[in-house]
């Protein structure tokens, strides 16, 4: 990956932890532990892989995306900000009663494809969708982010069978695989290893990375767009709060708001890796 679209990947991934981790102060409730680990992925996504035009959100050849774990809604608000879709000044909204930008994902928000927030129903929609794209004869392609505690949902299998059967390549999901959940560790909740076999065996092309290296993960969507005859699924291995310090690998953040003191701490952090990557 070019030097310069790495720095401008990470800044933008920066601006947008920034932006959620205010979203969750200022409304004193939401999820920021799994939304900072899935920002990278989430942000080359945007800025980098899908074909998306803020302009026209509804394009009917646009690429799709699903936020199967619906609860890390600050991240796709952040990020869908920062990408142009709406003001950043509308993420003030988050969790108000008077606002249209509640806690889970939902289409309400412009650029987003899918109302999420029942675990394991995400992954399902997304098949959907590209099926209906096998369906048309269309060219776009879906994308979507599951959660490793996700993964235990039972609909979650069903998905993968229907996938693998109607070999949609044109379909790529992915695990955060950032070991936590909210009752701990998913390894003592309910473990999912090994999940490479798992969704081998469920006739899906495996591709595993490291879940904050922006070159890895661009490297595995392009890998995915070359697979032909099965779906995609990415394990990328990340670290749930990630970029604040006090919150990384620490399951009590999955779904806590900071308080005026951890904030300011969170945003210092933050905004000092801004400066450095600024230069």
């Amino acid at each position: 990956m070019e030097k310069k679209k790495l720095q401008e990947l990470s800044i933008q991934a920066t601006k947008a932890r920034m932006l959620a981790v205010q979203m969750v102060h200022d409304a004193a409730s939401g999820h920021p532990g799994g939304s900072l680990s899935c920002m990278d992925i989430l942000t080359t996504l945007y800025f980098d892989e899908m074909r998306v035009d803020p302009n026209q959100p509804h394009d009917p050849d646009r690429d799709r995306f699903v936020m199967s774990k619906g609860h890390c809604s600050p991240a796709v608000y952040s990020v869908l900000a920062l990408r142009g879709f709406f003001p950043e000044e509308d993420l003030k909204m988050f969790r108000s009663i008077d606002g249209h930008m509640s806690g889970h994902v939902e289409m309400h928000v412009p650029g987003v494809d899918m109302s999420t927030g029942s675990l394991g129903q995400g992954i399902s929609a997304a098949v959907g969708m590209a099926l209906g794209g096998k369906y048309n004869k269309k060219s776009y392609r879906v994308y979507a982010i599951m959660g490793d505690g996700e993964v235990a949902e039972g609909q979650v299998w069903e998905a993968m069978l229907t996938a693998a059967k109607f070999k949609l390549d044109n379909l790529c999901a992915v695990v955060d695989v950032n070991g936590l959940q909210i009752d701990g560790k998913t390894e003592d909740v309910m473990p999912t290893e090994p999940l490479d076999q798992k969704f081998e065996a469920f006739g899906w092309h495996v591709i595993k990375v490291d879940g904050h290296d922006y070159e890895e993960i661009e490297n595995a969507f392009a890998e995915a767009e070359s697979i032909k005859g099965k779906p995609t699924m990415i394990l990328a291995k990340t670290v749930k709060g990630k970029g604040v310090s006090f919150m990384e690998n620490d399951a009590g953040w999955h779904g806590k708001a900071p308080n005026d003191e951890q904030y300011a701490q969170a945003r210092a952090e933050l905004e000092a890796t801004l400066k450095e990557l600024e230069g």
